[in-house]
């Protein structure tokens, strides 16, 4: 089984933000993208994940796509991501050696995807959130203590999380974080440099 150096911080891109956001934040050291896609048609899509690929290697970042597993193939991505209602882990790890990881909304999905073999796990939303049409009510601070104290691998935690919301993640165990408007909204380099100073 993978167990993967994850770096503390993940930024979630489309390509709204590639290459110049992208890029910015790339020099000003997050180490871990997402790339998530969900209106461009397929074609764009893979144009747009070859792009990505360039740039994170360019500045040694590891890259993750979020639900095309053939896009991830493709690419040789580093990772894929998945949600509840996609490919199923078990299927995805006959095709794909990279990282797995897992979108979760509550202890007992967690609990499954880690039985199942995700490398991570991601859960949320913590907070509200503008970013993800679809994302469910706000889980709040206990459960994702909880889930931090209950499933052994990396649990990232995702949805609405700004630069005030650190400090009690840290203190409750949470290590890793997924990121989207909280860096790209606003000056992203400025925006880098405190989410890198106040979680590392």
């Amino acid at each position: 089984m993978i167990n993967p150096e994850l770096p503390s911080i993940c930024l979630i891109v489309s390509s709204k933000e590639i290459p110049e956001k992208l890029e910015i934040a790339l020099k000003a050291g997050i180490k871990w993208i997402q790339y998530r896609e969900k209106e461009l048609p397929r074609k764009e899509i893979l144009k747009y994940a070859f792009w990505v690929k360039e740039i994170t290697k360019h500045y040694n970042a590891l890259l993750t796509i979020n639900d095309y597993l053939d896009i991830a193939i493709t690419i040789k991505a580093d990772g894929i991501h998945l949600g509840q209602n996609d490919l199923p882990i078990e299927v995805a790890k006959k095709f794909f050696s990279g990282i797995i990881g897992i979108s979760t909304h509550n202890l007992e999905e967690a609990l499954d995807a880690q039985k199942k073999g995700a490398h991570y796990i991601g859960y949320g939303p913590i907070f509200y959130t503008t970013t993800k049409k679809d994302a469910l009510e706000p889980k709040g601070y206990d459960m994702l203590s909880l889930i931090c104290k209950k499933i052994k691998v990396p649990v990232v935690a995702i949805g609405g999380i700004k630069k005030q919301h650190l400090k009690d993640l840290k203190a409750m165990g949470c290590k890793y974080v997924a990121i989207a408007s909280g860096i790209l909204v606003g000056d992203v380099k400025s925006n880098v440099k405190d989410f890198l100073e106040l979680f590392q």
